[in-house]
């Protein structure tokens, strides 16, 4: 029973392993997310829909984690989106906030190209942390 009682204070004494704290506030973002809904979509893999697709920009399902340039069936990438994707860029918080902030210039950064460019030229209002952590609640990171 001892080595019952010891065992289990030991475990109680370790350091609980909890996911990262997100920096912005999903409500926000998803209040936020009505100007990325005229390009954007949101739509489960079952096919459930929490924002209707826009034929203009990917389905944002599972982005953050996801290789840039590279959601299946979505062929309007940039050369540049694309070519960053293979150099190894994914959607965290810290690149998906960056590249909301100015997308040509991050990916000109990104790539070490001035001629990098993105179809994507919104200037978002708002908090990109915001806009990450409502993505964030769809998919996992």
């Amino acid at each position: 029973m001892r080595s019952i009682l010891t065992a289990a204070a030991a475990l109680m004494a370790l350091p609980m392993m909890t996911a990262p704290a997100l920096a912005g506030d999903p409500e926000a973002g998803e209040a936020n997310f009505r100007q990325c809904a005229s390009c954007h979509g949101i739509v489960d893999p079952d096919g459930n829909v929490t924002q209707r697709l826009a034929p203009t920009g990917p389905n944002l399902w599972g982005v953050i984690g996801r290789q840039a340039g590279s959601y299946e069936g979505y062929e309007r990438f940039s050369p540049s989106m694309v070519e960053a994707g293979e150099q190894g860029l994914v959607w965290d918080e810290e690149n998906l906030v960056a590249y909301l902030d100015n997308q040509t210039a991050f990916l000109r950064e990104f790539l070490g190209d001035n001629r990098a460019r993105s179809t994507m030229n919104h200037r978002l209002r708002g908090s990109a942390e915001d806009i990450h952590a409502y993505l964030a609640t769809f998919g996992a990171e």
